[in-house]
């Protein structure tokens, strides 16, 4: 919208009433944004494929694919971008020690026959932007999944409702 070589008009008249500022009129876009966008949509191709890569892997797939970057690069355009790889945080293997700790009770006890021992887990399952909880109660002696739920929340009635299921068709 502003002409730099009009005769009746100066460039900074024309900055002020576009309301713009005069620097943002003499500064010229760099090619260089057009190429962080490619870039950041084939980072985006590779971590849609694969969450769990960091900057560093996507460095070497993006250097495999015949692109030249390096990784503070690859770093600073997935922080631009609100992206991280997954993975485990720090200390996930270390208990609570104020958490009361359960006895285990079959200590010693064969399974001999089937539903002579029955065993039930709870785990979770990751979904996209979310967790679904899983349970299955176990005969040991088979190692055959008597019953499973699953649940949106961590709630102790999904559980119950397995067990109960469970006890219906068969007797510990």
């Amino acid at each position: 919208m502003v002409e730099r070589n009009h005769l009746q008009m100066s460039v900074k008249r024309q900055a002020e009433l576009l309301g713009v500022n005069r620097a943002s009129i003499y500064c010229k876009p760099s090619d260089q944004e057009d190429k962080d966008i490619e870039l950041m949509h084939l980072i985006d191709e590779i971590y849609t494929r694969w969450p769990h890569y960091g900057y560093r892997r996507i460095r070497v797939v993006l250097r495999d694919r015949g692109c030249v970057v390096n990784k503070k690069r690859v770093l600073r355009l997935m922080r631009r971008m609100g992206i991280a790889g997954l993975c485990p945080g720090p200390n996930l293997s270390k208990r609570n020690h104020q958490h009361h700790v359960y006895p285990y009770l079959p200590r010693g006890v064969k399974p001999e026959s089937p539903d002579h021992v029955w065993g039930i887990d709870i785990t979770y399952i990751r979904m996209k932007g979310r967790f679904m909880y899983l349970v299955a109660i176990i005969d040991w002696y088979s190692r055959y999944i008597l019953r499973w739920e699953l649940s949106e929340t961590l709630e102790q009635s999904f559980v119950i409702r397995a067990l109960k299921r469970a006890l219906a068709t068969r007797k510990p």
